[in-house]
């Protein structure tokens, strides 16, 4: 009688890295079952060891990890970590397929999205190539991308955030997987879409009959989405067992505090009576998406439609919105990064009046955090030069100096200043976030847009860095513009809330009107989506 094995079982999985002078321990010992059909998730802080596990599972750790000699890997019995690289790739990709936390990092820039996922199609199914794209087409439209026919010869840098997740899903899906890892899959995504998407990924597991491992630090997409869970911390597994079980009776006190972490409304207060610091008027941007034979755009996508702004001294104003509703091509104008029609006005002076050297020396003021921390982080420098970079264009301090303050602004953002000499690859999404912030920090500047700045986070680093926000900005008088999609953390740190769709701004209010009386049938639809999501958390 042949052995029933479970579809994937892991056994006293540890990963540690070989660094220059020392070896960090990522994963210890860990244990886990995966059934068919099963949804298990993986939960725990930024730096528990969630990403690295399904790095492990996938075949995909750097050079420089190393695997522990009792560790063992099976799907369906075979030993994967003794596979030969040729063996593994037939599995990777078709059997076990995995949704990657970054999909801007995860797509060719150079090849349109149709092909990427067509080529997956072709290499593992072996069609032709208009039956690939055919199918490429037909996932597309299942993952509920916008006009998927257009889209399909479109390049990565011409999709928003979570409009590159969809597609990265729709890849992951094209081979109608066993295993699907997702390491956190709707981090990207508004809440209507994250709702979608979940709920996509549940008929197809239910028609597939796939098992999925869920990596997430959001415990309201856990509650909604998950069977059983495995809590991580530091690199151990603290508890286990069913979800219900899990969040109605958390057993070890770093369950409770996860589970207890929420943003709180009402962080922040400004004086209403502050100096304007920014005004925008009539902000339009446009995209041209076909030139005639001459060069003279025939088609234009308006991705920005004149839009009013006015931002005071020390205040928030957060600006929400689904994917593609031109929140972060708002943003990218206002710092002078797009090219844009209307007027700015920063600290009482015009953008469009300024002479280059002048624009320089007004943007030692205006710093960024982007929504991608592992794009906007070179590979290629370290923790301490990259947090340090701001202070030798606009300062004279000695390198001494420079060290000493890129260590203090770490600690603040809470890593640890030892880490001064390591590279991002070598830090999870959330600390590799953690690390923009602090270099945007570095220079205290008047004004600091931050876009989806805590998207890659937990919740209970959310909290402690909107407390490090808040607080930073009550010391400095700093005037924050916060773009994100999660509403809970745009409700707990703004003074005013901007709800933007296709371009244009559909509501504007105190949070107390958005969130509370929304007027407005797509604002009631957000915060309709968002509540669902949290009661999960909350049930």
């Amino acid at each position: 009688m042949a052995v029933q094995h479970p579809l994937l079982e892991v056994n006293d999985l540890s990963v540690s890295f070989k660094m220059e002078d020392e070896c960090f321990d990522a994963v210890k010992n860990i244990s886990f079952t995966l059934e068919k059909g099963q949804t298990l998730a993986l939960v725990g802080e930024s730096g528990s060891g969630k990403s690295v596990s399904s790095s492990s599972i996938m075949g995909l750790l750097p050079n420089n990890a190393r695997i522990g000699e009792q560790s063992a890997i099976r799907f369906q019995g075979q030993d994967l970590l003794g596979m030969d690289e040729k063996a593994f790739r037939n599995i990777r990709g078709d059997r076990i397929a995995m949704i990657f936390q970054e999909p801007m990092t995860s797509l060719n820039p150079y090849m349109p999205v149709g092909e990427q996922v067509a080529e997956a199609i072709i290499h593992h199914r072996g069609v032709s190539k208009r039956e690939a794209m055919e199918q490429t087409l037909a996932l597309f439209e299942k993952v509920h991308l916008p006009e998927p026919g257009k889209r399909l010869n479109h390049y990565p840098h011409e999709f928003s955030g979570g409009q590159l997740q969809r597609i990265m899903i729709a890849m992951a899906l094209a081979n109608t997987p066993d295993i699907l890892v997702a390491d956190e899959p709707t981090t990207a995504l508004d809440v209507t879409v994250q709702a979608e998407v979940l709920n996509l990924l549940k008929e197809i597991q239910a028609e597939m009959g796939m098992a999925i491992l869920f990596i997430t630090h959001d415990l309201g997409v856990v509650r909604h989405f998950a069977d059983d869970v495995v809590v991580m911390c530091k690199g151990e597994v603290v508890e286990t067992g069913t979800v219900e079980g899990v969040f109605t009776a958390p057993k070890h006190d770093y369950t409770k505090m996860l589970l207890d972490a929420e943003p709180k409304p009402g962080m922040h207060e400004t004086d209403l009576s502050s100096p304007n610091i920014l005004e925008v008027r009539d902000l339009r941007v446009n995209y041209v998406l076909k030139n005639n034979w001459l060069g003279q755009p025939t088609e234009l996508l308006q991705a920005v439609k004149g839009i009013d702004l006015t931002l005071k001294q020390g205040q928030t104003v957060g600006i929400v919105g689904e994917s593609g509703s031109g929140k972060s091509t708002m943003g990218r104008a206002i710092m002078q990064l797009l090219d844009s029609q209307g007027d700015i006005t920063f600290q009482g002076k015009r953008f469009s009046d300024m002479t280059n050297q002048q624009r320089f020396e007004l943007k030692r003021n205006m710093q960024m955090v982007f929504q991608d921390p592992f794009g906007s982080l070179s590979p290629r420098m370290t923790v301490g030069e990259i947090v340090t970079e701001p202070l030798t264009v606009f300062t004279d301090l000695s390198h001494q100096e420079r060290l000493a303050k890129a260590k203090k602004a770490l600690e603040e953002v809470r890593l640890d200043p030892a880490s001064i000499n390591r590279y991002p690859h070598e830090f999870s999404g959330g600390q590799r976030q953690r690390i923009a912030i602090a270099r945007a920090l570095i220079l205290e500047p008047q004004f600091i847009l931050l876009d989806e700045p805590t998207s890659a986070l937990d919740r209970s680093v959310q909290l402690t860095v909107l407390e490090l926000l808040k607080d930073i900005q009550q010391r400095r008088n700093i005037a924050y513009l916060f773009i994100s999609h999660d509403l809970s953390v745009v409700r707990a740190i703004s003074d005013e809330v901007i709800v933007m769709q296709k371009g244009a701004v559909v509501e504007r209010g105190t949070p107390e009107q958005i969130f509370d009386n929304p007027q407005e049938a797509y604002t009631q639809r957000l915060i309709s989506a968002c509540m669902l999501i949290d009661e999960g958390a909350a049930a």
